[in-house]
């Protein structure tokens, strides 16, 4: 739980935002470098066994998927599309990269499903009710749909 600022830094939140204050934005790379560090994610390999899993998380997300586990059926109305497909592959490229390789791995994938997948996947009544949240959700998929034996 995070607590509540102090007196003098919610002084200073309210001098910063209900004021004239302008803040200095110093630019710290082009759109140029921006459009390139995009195109550089996109050429990190990912291995279709790889990739197979990362669709395979995705289509588990949707009760109505003939692969998706008992508790998604129960508690989710509706699941990742192709879209989060493709973020999550994205991330997962992206990931690689600041870990230093050149590859996309298991690991990857697993590690971008939650904050890739948590606004994509809406939760029913049930859910609600038994105080489940999308996190709580995805990590049982993680736990449940196990990455392919190497």
């Amino acid at each position: 739980m995070l607590d509540y600022l102090s007196a003098e830094d919610e002084l200073k939140v309210l001098d910063l935002t209900t004021t004239a204050h302008k803040p200095k934005v110093i630019a710290v790379t082009t759109p140029e470098e921006i459009v390139d560090f995009q195109a550089l994610v996109r050429m990190v390999p990912i291995a279709e066994s790889v990739a197979r899993y990362a669709i395979s998380l995705v289509r588990g997300t949707r009760a109505s998927d003939a692969s998706s586990p008992d508790f998604v059926k129960k508690y989710v109305n509706f699941g990742g599309s192709v879209r989060a497909a493709q973020s999550l592959v994205l991330a997962a490229k992206a990931r690689a990269l600041m870990h230093h390789r050149v590859h996309v791995t298991y690991e990857d994938i697993a590690a971008m499903v939650r904050p890739i997948l948590r606004h994509r996947i809406l939760l029913n009544f049930q859910a609600e009710s038994d105080k489940l949240s999308q996190d709580d959700i995805l990590k049982k998929l993680l736990d449940t749909m196990q990455k392919p034996a190497a």
